[in-house]
């Protein structure tokens, strides 16, 4: 399978902020990006009362990243998301929370190679599709190469098909999820490193990749690049990555992207949801143009409470290009 594992880029899997609506939003700005849902835990799938599955037909190719370490509860759910066409599987061995540790999963797992081998070895008995691990390089103290080959090797071994490296360790004690992201240093060389040791297995890149450049330059060393916060704070970015990577360039406009939303958030209101949902996701849209701050504030100041897609886009438009309108008139 790792030989027909072809997906260079990828949007980060991110809690509260990659659901189906950012995906489909994002998936107008590239085509050929993989993306990730927000991580799902195994419970919340085998015994929870919504569909965590859900997801839009377009969005593809996408990825269900799961969150558990009981291989058989993992099994089951990849059976599902196999089922349901989901791209890949990805098994959560990054995220550093409390939650996440008290449930067994996460970064705590690094310290448990054999308990992921494990459920990468129960997935592939009973789906196609690849089964992928994404980890950090070390949690706590535990920041060697060995400690690191010490579990890829493992899991390596056990079958998966790709692992996409946070190029972090993970403080498991002391430091919350946002500082996580933030405090570890960035170590990119021992991503590099990993990526010799396993050659014939791809390997993705992840953590502060804020620019195409950087992507290039990573492209070079390594099989594929994760973006995360940048991709969703800036997601304009996100239309320079298909031809980052030889394909077609992407040629849509801002304006066309709002307006090709504009029906897909009269859906979602159409059935129950609210505009909000959607809209959140694209704030950043003029991110770092003129007008960007005004079509942020009058889509926060309008969208939790609008009734319509049509009249809150083209009003945030309207907005961002009329200067004329006040604040105080947007309040009202």
């Amino acid at each position: 399978m790792a030989k027909t594992y072809n997906y260079q880029l990828s949007v980060a899997p991110m809690l509260d902020w990659t659901d189906r609506h950012c995906r489909y939003f994002h998936r107008l700005l590239t085509k050929e990006t993989l993306l990730y849902t927000e991580m799902v835990t195994t419970g919340a799938i085998i015994h929870g009362s919504q569909d965590f599955l859900e997801y839009n037909e377009e969005e593809h190719p996408v990825a269900l990243q799961l969150g558990g370490s009981r291989p058989a509860d993992m099994a089951k759910c990849a059976a599902l998301a196999q089922e349901r066409g989901y791209d890949e599987i990805n098994i959560n061995v990054g995220c550093p929370s409390d939650r996440v540790q008290n449930g067994s999963f996460g970064a705590c797992l690094m310290a448990e190679p054999k308990i992921v081998a494990e459920c990468v070895k129960a997935m592939k008995q009973v789906v196609d599709i690849p089964v992928t691990v994404k980890t950090r390089l070390g949690i706590d103290e535990h920041d060697s190469d060995d400690f690191l080959y010490a579990f890829t090797d493992t899991v390596v071994e056990a079958g998966a098909d790709q692992l996409t490296l946070h190029a972090r360790k993970a403080w498991l004690q002391g430091l919350s999820p946002k500082e996580n992201r933030d405090i570890p240093e960035l170590q990119y060389d021992r991503v590099y490193k990993a990526q010799e040791r396993y050659k014939n297995l791809p390997v993705a890149i992840n953590g502060g990749i804020t620019t195409a450049e950087a992507i290039t330059q990573h492209l070079q060393q390594v099989h594929g690049v994760m973006v995360g916060r940048a991709a969703y704070q800036n997601p304009w970015l996100l239309t320079t990555f298909d031809a980052l990577i030889g394909k077609q360039a992407h040629s849509l406009t801002r304006e066309d992207v709002v307006d090709t939303m504009i029906p897909y958030v009269n859906q979602h209101i159409a059935n129950g949801g609210r505009a909000w949902h959607v809209v959140r996701h694209m704030l950043g849209l003029f991110q770092g143009l003129p007008g960007g701050k005004r079509w942020r504030q009058y889509l926060s100041v309008k969208g939790p409470k609008a009734q319509s897609g049509e009249s809150l886009l083209n009003g945030a438009l309207d907005f961002k290009n009329d200067h004329r309108k006040t604040m105080s008139e947007l309040m009202t």
